[in-house]
């Protein structure tokens, strides 16, 4: 009987030029760029007119892009209406935005996939992909209490999401900071919730369908996380001088240590890299702690399990990052999906192109049938 990876895992389901994850060498990019050099030198919007039009923009294209683009970050009028009662009635700012991009696409007629051609799927996923900031914000404010900051025009991409959070103006280097992890958040391989975007788009189902059960994949515990539980733990762990006591305890128990391992890299993840650079030129004591901490984990694990290779992964960081950009910590992951639904929107674009549904098999392990039907 011919083996079957749980979990489908290194099963190849598709062709795709979105990108790819070479877990071995501790590298990932979109299409055939760096996706770390394009954080580095690239601003999120360019990024993503690479993902969603195959090409990174050149001065007019950049500008035409954002001329398309940041018009869509603005609430339907229906929205402002519900925000109300759905940010009262469901306190997981992320569960909020399932609900919301649910509605627009409802609302805004968008038609199933099967029957739109590219031009009309590509503007569905750019209207839902620029509006997720704008919920996101929304949300965060009308459960604070706090009036709407409407989108501002003139800002890219993080630096109009802390205004609409904050309704200050937003800080150029913590802009950049947050517009850079959010680069490195867009895509990352085919994920379960990037893999749950192209079956519903194979389906036939409308955009907001494909992205809204993205969404619910991520939520799940096992595969978006959290990264505040980072900042969780650094509270449990409270002093540097408590680190290795505490961690060598969790490590002995076989708890989890929140921020480190990944499925797919065996070397350390090239986002969470970056990110501890970007975090280190704001400096700080919450900086000093995380290194110690990352520090600390790695010379317990090499004394408890030697030959036993674990770093720290993107959360790690970006709750650092996050938090010194003067996000809650209730915003952490829906930060990361307003900057992933793009990667979604572009594979969901991809998966368009093949008319085939993904449909695969179970194998059963019941008892054999048929039994006999009592009477």
């Amino acid at each position: 009987m011919e083996a079957i990876p749980r979990g489908l895992k290194g099963v190849v389901v598709a062709d795709t030029e979105l990108g790819d994850v070479r877990g071995e060498e501790g590298f990932y990019h979109y299409r055939q760029y760096s996706a770390p050099e394009l954080a580095e030198k690239r601003s999120f919007e360019d990024v993503a007119h690479l993902l969603i039009e195959g090409s990174l923009p050149g001065p007019a294209q950049r500008a035409g892009f954002a001329a398309e683009y940041r018009p869509l970050r603005h609430l339907p009028a229906s929205v402002v209406a519900l925000l109300p009662p759905v940010a009262a009635g469901c306190p997981v700012p992320l569960t909020c935005l399932r609900t919301l991009l649910s509605h627009v696409a409802g609302v805004e007629a968008m038609p199933a996939i099967v029957d739109a051609d590219a031009p009309v799927l590509r503007a569905n996923l750019l209207r839902l992909s620029a509006l997720a900031p704008t919920l996101v914000a929304a949300i965060h404010r009308t459960a604070q209490g706090l009036e709407l900051v409407p989108p501002r025009d003139d800002l890219g991409e993080a630096a109009n999401y802390l205004w609409m959070i904050n309704g200050e103006e937003p800080d150029p280097d913590r802009s950049r900071a947050l517009d850079q992890y959010l680069v490195l958040a867009l895509d990352h391989g085919f994920n379960a919730s990037t893999f749950t975007a192209r079956v519903v788009a194979s389906t036939g189902a409308d955009a907001g369908a494909a992205l809204v059960a993205a969404l619910g994949a991520l939520s799940g515990p096992r595969h978006g996380g959290s990264p505040s539980r980072v900042l969780d733990m650094f509270d449990a762990i409270g002093e540097p001088e408590r680190a290795e006591a505490w961690i060598t305890d969790a490590v002995t128990r076989g708890a989890r240590i929140m921020g480190f391992g990944h499925p797919v890299y065996k070397t350390a993840d090239p986002r969470s890299k970056m990110l501890r650079g970007i975090a280190e030129q704001f400096g700080g004591p919450l900086v000093d702690f995380a290194v110690e901490v990352e520090r600390t984990v790695e010379r317990v694990l090499a004394d408890l399990k030697p030959g036993g290779e674990l770093h720290t992964n993107v959360e790690y960081y970006a709750a650092v990052v996050m938090h010194l950009c003067g996000l809650p910590c209730a915003l952490f992951t829906p930060t990361f999906a307003v900057s992933r639904i793009v990667g979604w929107g572009a594979q969901v674009l991809e998966q368009a192109k093949d008319s085939a549904i993904i449909r695969p098999s179970a194998r059963y392990v019941g008892p054999p049938p048929p039994q006999p039907v009592e009477s």
